[in-house]
């Protein structure tokens, strides 16, 4: 069966052969617990250590200030409830903003519940955060800032720069969800100014099940789960040596493709909207025009059901409306809601996010199935 061109990279991405030739040893041959002082254990340790060097070079950071975790869902949890536990003494009051992915919307909610004041920043039509927004809402409790770096579904990115100029000469903590920025788009985080930083390993290259959270050294912040001392104290259970070896080399490989993979990204993105915006009148583009990850086009198609338009071409293109981590079914994104889009225009959208292994023969593809699609769905009407 020919499979249809896999057009949903912000889901999720397929394990690099690279990524999947370095785990293969310590799921046979180095199979011993990390923790364990014999000769098994050390290569496993050894392994780790390794892959936490490589996560410290991608983003500028000490190797100290690594903490692997099961997923970025659990990092952005560690994040935000782990602060807040920490500084709860010194002040009650979060911030965040209204276009956040469920893992760290959550957390949110859970904690306001339990008595925590949040105020979450509104963003403007192309899905931007205002860091003048964000100095408004500063209070004297605020105590920790959570801003994502890039958007899962729109792909706009945020002034991250601008409002850690705006916390850290206060003192409050500033935690980055970067999931879908690794490997697309440089990040920095000395260059971010960010506290806390959060990475998703299937979302560039390696295995689902293994993420990673930055803790800047000194940065207030207590376990969410207890147990052993794993992690520096702040993530207990066996570390997953297998999927953090993985991550570890998807790590090293965005290193080194860099700028090149940015490019080929940001190329065949903008074929693919230019052949859809011919042949499709009043095409519209959610997010912002240049501020936006190399990869991801979130577009309108009017007078239709994105659903629908991605049902009716699923024998050729596999993509999404959004994300894949929203409840089935929902009617309108509430990122699109947040950015002030109307209802209609917001039904017609889909996400198209391209890869490392996207072609352009593939793109050419894809376009004309949309392009089939919509046609026909326009003969109807």
């Amino acid at each position: 069966m020919k499979l249809p061109i896999y057009l949903d990279y912000n889901a999720t991405t397929p394990v690099d052969p690279q990524v999947a030739d370095s785990i293969e040893p310590y799921l046979h041959q180095h199979f011993g617990n990390p923790s364990s002082t014999h000769v098994y254990g050390r290569r496993a340790h050894e392994a780790v250590e390794q892959a936490r060097q490589r996560v410290a070079e991608l983003i500028g950071a000490q190797t100290t200030e690594i903490v692997f975790t099961g997923c970025a869902t659990e990092a952005n949890n560690l994040a935000i409830r782990g602060v807040a536990r920490a500084l709860r003494h010194k002040g009650r009051h979060l911030i965040t903003s209204a276009v956040e992915h469920p893992s760290v919307a959550q957390p949110f909610s859970y904690l306001q519940q339990e008595g925590w004041k949040v105020t979450v920043i509104p963003v403007d039509g192309h899905g931007r955060v205002n860091p003048a927004d964000v100095a408004n809402a500063l209070r004297d409790d605020t105590v920790l800032v959570s801003i994502m770096h890039a958007n899962n579904e729109v792909g706009t990115i945020q002034p991250i720069e601008e409002i850690a100029a705006i916390t850290r000469p206060r003192g409050i903590v500033l935690h980055t969800d970067a999931a879908q920025s690794m490997g697309k788009i440089p990040v920095f985080v000395n260059d971010l100014g960010v506290d806390l930083l959060t990475i998703a390993g299937h979302k560039f290259y390696a295995t689902k099940g293994v993420g990673t959270l930055y803790v800047r050294k000194g940065t207030p912040i207590q376990p969410v789960l207890v147990g052993a001392g794993h992690e520096h104290g702040l993530r207990p259970g066996t570390e997953n040596v297998p999927a953090i070896v993985g991550l570890g080399e998807a790590a090293r490989l965005a290193t080194e493709r860099g700028a090149n993979e940015m490019l080929h990204l940001r190329e065949i993105r903008d074929t693919l909207h230019r052949q859809l915006a011919e042949a499709v009148p009043d095409l519209l583009l959610n997010g912002h025009p240049e501020q936006r990850l190399p990869n991801t086009l979130n577009l309108s198609f009017p007078n239709v059901d994105g659903r629908e338009l991605l049902a009716d071409a699923a024998n050729d293109v596999a993509a999404s409306v959004g994300s894949a981590c929203h409840e089935e079914g929902e009617a309108v994104s509430g990122v699109l809601g947040a950015m002030g889009i109307t209802p209609e225009r917001a039904r017609g959208a889909v996400r198209l996010s391209l890869g490392m292994q996207t072609t352009e023969e593939e793109i050419g593809q894809a376009a004309k199935a949309l392009i089939t699609v919509w046609q026909d769905s326009a003969k109807l009407r």
